[in-house]
């Protein structure tokens, strides 16, 4: 684990794909690869599930804010990186296709995500650009979400792969206002999200960061 030094504060990486950094009594936790939108891949559940650990492990941190480097929140899981990758990979079978291993993988990544849930520090998602597909089950399972108004969230993997992996849409919103967002797969921006329940907070994009510190 590296540590980098910077006045007033401290960031530490936990391989790289996620950071944490202290500053004063709020633990900043940030989704680090911009270069891909901050996609999911098989390193980030387990850097973000040590992040949330080191936050709640520090006495001194009060909160927790949980953000995504570069043009967005997160794009969802790294299709490219696990259908590229040489060898195997648990995002890749051999056929026929054994469901069985498709859960155990991706049950144990939602366990990892649902560590922002358990966390004993409130946590706080700062959306801007979008969190869809499995970069929302990421923000849902935080304790409020603020976004920029013209920020995006959505499931539009239902369209082909089914439910989230996470029950946080229903949590949320109550099984209609789920079931529309899930039937049809669609993103809305931060206003709509706001307007039906699903978020805290939305703002114009030029304030997000003033509005969460506040």
């Amino acid at each position: 684990m590296a540590s980098i030094a910077v006045p007033n504060k401290k960031v530490k990486t936990f391989m790289s794909k996620v950071l944490f950094e202290k500053d004063g009594r709020i633990g900043r936790i940030t989704l680090n690869r911009p270069e891909a939108f901050n996609a999911i891949d098989e390193d980030v559940p387990d850097e973000l599930a040590a992040a949330v650990t080191e936050g709640n492990s520090d006495p001194d941190v009060h909160v927790l804010v949980l953000s995504g480097a570069g043009k967005g929140f997160c794009s969802g899981y790294d299709l490219k990186a696990f259908a590229e990758t040489k060898g195997t990979n648990p995002g890749i079978q051999e056929m026929p296709w054994d469901p069985m291993k498709d859960y155990a993988f991706m049950h144990r990544n939602t366990q990892l995500f649902m560590s922002l849930w358990n966390s004993h520090r409130p946590v706080i998602a700062k959306v801007h650009g979008a969190a869809v597909a499995g970069g929302s089950d990421i923000a849902l399972c935080c304790d409020l979400i603020m976004m920029a108004e013209d920020a995006k969230i959505g499931y539009m993997p239902s369209r082909v792969w089914g439910c989230p992996t996470t029950a946080m849409w229903v949590y949320r919103l109550g099984a209609e206002q789920a079931k529309r967002m899930m039937l049809t797969g669609d993103k809305i921006d931060g206003r709509e999200a706001e307007r039906i329940g699903l978020i805290h907070k939305a703002v114009p994009a030029n304030i997000l960061d003033q509005e969460v510190e506040a």
